[in-house]
């Protein structure tokens, strides 16, 4: 299957933003390009203005004079359906209404040609949905351009129950033609990124909630250890508190209220009272003239232990030890028991498990890093009884390193460790239920929304059993179904390793620490 040949007209139904970008994106792989609009005086501006980018691109030496002026010509606005008679493509970027969606699409049966592909820019409605009373819905599918459309590289290209396999094919290659990355997916709430992406603002505000952390220690940890560009609330107040917390009851809706996709009683009263970020002046930030954003909780100076004792294997912390003897510490190991770095006050620095400090004697836990050396900040996480020595010891340890200390209360699974675990259980499960590939969710995730690492790229990092395990722990302390660990990344612990016995899994899962 072929994409649709650069000589073939493409339609852009709806006038706004991102339908002026998806105009762009196809005008630029060379197609003659109609935009169509309820409003036609607003069709013709949107025309205008895609043909007034085009000439600021090659004023500014991005393209060349000669194409731009093709290009000019190769745009207009259309002033009925019925002047999108013989587009091969017709994308429609309206408003987020299953009704007036429907409606659209059935009108336009009438006037397009049986094989021309329709396709929805829909992020949240289900792409079968709007198929359901069309005359040939196998040539309907979802094209879910990001925006701005002409900048950002990803397109899900999104299959409905009645969406021919070769209609999907030509669509997928057509925009990979444009230049675009395209991922193919089934039609699931949220898509890919929308369904991925809940844990990354849910257990950001779920840290909160417990108490465990204010908003700006949140973000800095996210940041600065788990290597996202930006924190969840930050991103959040971008975003718009009410679209973002709209997109996240969606899916919960869509997936019958399913404990692993719970909206966030403080996003919501934020909505509620009108908070709803950089749009309004104030969300989980205050915006606009004089404001200052407040500052991540640091732990202040403490003198670094002379030596500690590496016990076991630190799985995803093992570079720990050798940046610790850099650091001019003097280190010991140790293969049996653990996995902890033992202190000289006989406290024990461990790696986020999903357990909380309170369950040991004298322990402190470090979060999970996207790369330890790299990051700038590291989380640790107390109880009450934690010795203040003890504490001192981990928090001199690793400004040694060169590290921001931030300490927060005693959560369990700390902030990055749960979020990843989160990511990548949500990956494996979606993966199982042929949502869609691994290598298509972690290009989505890595493009749609910049993760630093894509879920299962996280996943082959941190090791088989370690997301598995510390959800495990995590359903134990906080129980309900949304830590449950899925049946699909269950198998993965297996499917891995062949000499694994049926009793192995349990037996590290139940290892204790202390």
């Amino acid at each position: 299957m072929t994409a649709i040949e650069r000589s073939r007209t493409v339609a852009v139904v709806g006038a706004g933003t991102m339908g002026q970008g998806i105009a762009q994106v196809a005008l630029l792989a060379g197609h003659r390009v109609l935009i169509h609009d309820i409003d036609g005086a607003l069709a013709a501006t949107g025309a205008s203005l895609v043909r007034d980018r085009v000439e600021r691109m090659a004023a500014k030496g991005r393209l060349d004079p000669a194409e731009a002026e093709d290009a000019a010509g190769r745009i207009r606005a259309a002033d009925g359906l019925a002047g999108l008679a013989d587009a091969a493509l017709v994308i429609e970027a309206v408003v987020e209404d299953v009704s007036v969606k429907r409606a659209l699409f059935a009108a336009l049966e009438e006037v397009v040609s049986p094989d021309t592909l329709l396709a929805t820019n829909t992020s949240s409605l289900s792409v079968t949905e709007l198929a359901a009373g069309l005359a040939h819905p196998g040539r309907f599918l979802g094209l879910h351009f990001f925006n701005p459309a002409p900048l950002l590289p990803l397109v899900e290209v999104v299959s409905g129950s009645a969406t021919d396999p070769a209609a999907a094919e030509r669509a997928y290659r057509t925009v990979l033609g444009w230049g675009k990355t395209p991922v193919r997916c089934a039609d699931t709430p949220g898509f890919i990124v929308n369904r991925i992406a809940r844990p990354f603002y849910a257990e950001a505000f779920a840290v909160y909630e417990e108490q465990g952390a204010d908003p700006a220690t949140i973000d800095a940890v996210l940041r600065e250890s788990g290597g996202f560009k930006m924190g969840p609330f930050a991103l959040t107040d971008l975003i718009g508190q009410d679209v973002n917390e709209a997109v996240t009851r969606s899916v919960w809706e869509s997936f019958f209220r399913s404990p692993k996709f719970t909206p966030s009683l403080a996003q919501r009263r934020l909505v509620q009272s009108g908070r709803l970020g950089r749009k309004s002046g104030h969300g989980w930030y205050p915006y606009g003239e004089g404001a200052q954003p407040p500052a991540p909780r640091t732990a202040g100076p403490e003198e670094a232990p002379a030596k500690v004792t590496v016990v076991g294997d630190l799985g995803p912390a093992a570079a720990l030890a050798g940046l610790i003897e850099e650091a001019g510490i003097a280190v010991t190991s140790t293969a049996h028991g653990g996995p902890y770095i033992q202190l000289p006050g006989e406290g024990q620095l461990v790696l986020a498990d999903g357990k909380t400090a309170v369950e040991f004697t004298d322990v402190v836990y470090f979060d999970l890093a996207l790369d330890y050396r790299d990051a700038t900040r590291i989380a640790l996480s107390v109880s009450a009884d934690t010795s203040e020595r003890t504490l001192a010891e981990a928090v001199g340890l690793f400004q040694k390193l060169g590290k921001k200390v931030s300490v927060i209360g005693d959560v369990p699974g700390m902030i990055v460790a749960r979020t990843v675990a989160m990511l990548i259980d949500l990956t494996a499960d979606a993966v199982a239920r042929g949502v869609a590939s691994a290598e298509d969710i972690d290009t989505a995730m890595r493009l749609g929304v910049n993760y630093p690492l894509g879920p299962s790229e996280w996943h082959a990092r941190v090791g088989r059993d370690w997301a598995y395990d510390l959800l495990h722990h995590l359903d134990e302390r906080c129980p309900g179904g949304r830590y449950a660990p899925s049946l699909a990344l269950f198998k993965l612990g297996y499917a891995d390793d062949g000499e694994a016995d049926g009793d192995e899994g349990d037996e590290a899962a139940e290892e204790g620490t202390g």
